[in-house]
């Protein structure tokens, strides 16, 4: 299956342009959109066309402020963080003649924007979950659940254990199609897992409607046919530091956009399939046809006459 890109590609792409020092700074003024609602405005200030913009606007962004955003920005972007524009929840601005870092590295990290404001409550939960292993005497209470509402009815949920960090989605499936489609991807994450390789692979839990017992005193939760609840389990192993711990961070929160694509894929290839089977069959069926004799017509005469 194809794994989708933890990053903007538009926005790579024009800060390349942007950032390449053979090219003369230009005027801009882009409106980007990315999964998950994000909107990105990439603009240049009035009269002063090396000073580059790009905002960032996300509905859940003071969740995701409450879980540690701030920090993880900070330590990332420090030294382009700027006042927010209006309209928009966070702003960075650079420099074109003065970057202040290796611009493919600079680029890299930028296009990562929507991917490190939402590594926040990850990284926490996983830290929460170190420390509670090294505890004897640990208290469950102590856990939060952290809760980010990046669309309209889905959610994202994180929780820490003394051994483990649970993650789980809430996703709406609007056909009926999607939810069978669903179960048979996830259903494959199930057995994928029965392989000697993959054994320590995360656990994945698929429940329809009924939501797991981690979230069931949460409020609000939508009673719906068409809603649909996948929970990840994830042990140390699978969020070791280093490239281990950022690489789970990128392809988990991917994986609600990942399934969502696939099932569309699925289905597309399944109508370009039916339609090329209606297509064999109408041949088919044109063979069939038996041939219409030409009807003979008598002339005044009364002699026979057959058109050719």
């Amino acid at each position: 299956m194809i794994l989708l890109d933890y990053h903007n590609r538009i926005i790579e792409d024009t800060l390349k342009a942007r950032f390449n020092p053979e090219n003369k700074p230009k005027p801009v003024d882009m409106n980007i959109v990315d999964f998950d609602g994000v909107s990105y405005h990439i603009s240049t200030l009035e009269d002063q066309d090396s000073k580059l913009v790009l905002s960032i606007r996300w509905r859940c962004w003071p969740e995701l402020v409450k879980y540690g955003a701030n920090d993880v920005l900070k330590r990332e972007y420090s030294q382009w963080i700027v006042i927010p524009e209006h309209g928009f929840d966070f702003t960075l601005q650079f420099d074109l003649e003065n970057l202040g870092a290796d611009p493919e590295e600079l680029i890299r990290k930028v296009s990562l924007l929507k991917r490190n404001a939402m590594a926040a409550p990850f990284e926490r939960a996983f830290d929460a979950q170190a420390l509670a292993e090294k505890e004897d005497n640990w208290d469950p209470s102590s856990s939060q659940l952290m809760t980010i509402h990046y669309r309209d009815d889905e959610a994202i949920y994180v929780q820490n254990q003394q051994d483990r960090v649970t993650v789980i989605f809430s996703t709406l499936f609007k056909e009926e199609t999607d939810r069978i489609f669903a179960k048979v991807f996830l259903q494959e994450f199930v057995d994928a897992r029965k392989k000697p390789h993959l054994q320590n692979a995360p656990q994945v839990i698929y429940s329809h409607r009924e939501p797991p017992l981690e979230i069931r005193h949460v409020p609000g939760l939508l009673d719906s046919e068409s809603m649909g609840y996948i929970t990840f389990v994830l042990f140390p192993r699978n969020y070791a530091v280093g490239t281990v711990r950022e690489e789970t961070i990128s392809r988990i929160q991917i994986f609600r956009d990942y399934l969502h694509y696939h099932i569309k894929c699925s289905k597309a290839y399944m109508h370009s399939r039916m339609r090329a089977r209606v297509s064999d069959f109408l041949k088919v069926l044109n063979r069939a046809k038996p041939e219409v004799q030409a009807a003979e017509k008598k002339l005044a005469s009364g002699r026979a006459f057959r058109r050719p």
